[in-house]
């Protein structure tokens, strides 16, 4: 379903470090060189449908980068990005906003709610975009709440949450667009360990019944061997490794992966 082919990401003078990192130089030594950042180098990956696909990283290793690619938050500075064999690089402004308004949802770290609308309005926020009708935007919006839980909260503002409920709406905003892709930023990394923990339940519950292709973002090995089919390991920028958890656990293939994958709890 999603395929990134040869992406690479410069935040600075492009042509200058592209130019370098064909030549064959580092991250370190192109910010010293031309004061550019390398965000992402040469990335290629295949996203399935239906699966859960994480992607894993410590802070700064391009992860976040990486995933705002799919639904070009962010565009690359060489390389192509499909979805379901469409390169959607070319698309105009319109064709953005049908891709990110219908095919694609995101859930944030931050969890990006409106604090001036109630909970029931942020679900819906997503269809009054699309232009779906008063029945339709009520009717998919009261779904989503009462399948994350969130029955009884609808006329809440969401200064009145918790940091887990907030989080809950977020979700039950991106499921609520109905979409075949789900990108998930970090999406429980600001929560109590608890919270999180039933957090993560309720997602691979909902996974199981919906199916959806989701891209989990996350620096939580224990997360992603609980939630991901497979998974990827970026180090600066670099992709290091791609499979299930059990095959990176087994024979990770480079020393940063062996460390990474030695962070797990017992």
């Amino acid at each position: 379903m999603i395929e990134v082919k040869n992406v690479s990401k410069v935040f600075g003078n492009e042509a200058t470090a592209l130019a370098l990192l064909r030549e064959g130089l580092g991250k370190a030594e192109i910010m010293q060189r031309c004061g550019a950042v390398v965000a992402l180098h040469q990335i290629s990956l295949r996203i399935e449908k239906a699966e859960t696909f994480a992607i894993m990283g410590l802070s700064g290793s391009g992860k976040s980068s990486l995933v705002r690619h799919i639904n070009r938050l962010i565009d690359p500075s060489a390389g192509e990005v499909f979805i379901n064999g469409q390169n959607v690089l070319p698309l105009d402004a319109q064709g953005l906003r049908e891709l990110r308004r219908r095919r694609i949802s995101m859930v944030f770290q931050s969890f990006g709610l409106l604090p001036h609308r109630k909970v029931h309005e942020n679900v819906a926020y997503g269809l009054w975009v699309r232009g779906e009708s008063k029945a339709i935007v009520r009717s998919k919006a009261q779904h989503w709440l009462e399948a994350v839980g969130l029955k009884g909260y609808e006329e809440r503002r969401i200064t009145e949450l918790s940091g887990g409920m907030r989080q809950r709406v977020g979700l039950a905003r991106a499921l609520a667009c109905e979409t075949d892709i789900l990108l998930m930023d970090e999406p429980f990394s600001a929560l109590d360990p608890l919270i999180r923990a039933e957090m993560q339940a309720l997602l691979k519950d909902l996974q199981a019944r919906l199916r959806k292709t989701i891209v989990l973002v996350t620096h939580d090995l224990n997360e992603a061997l609980k939630l991901a089919d497979r998974m990827a390991i970026v180090n600066d920028g670099q992709l290091l490794q791609i499979g299930t958890p059990q095959e990176i656990l087994a024979r990770p293939a480079t020393e940063h992966v062996s460390r990474f994958v030695q962070m797990r709890d017992p």
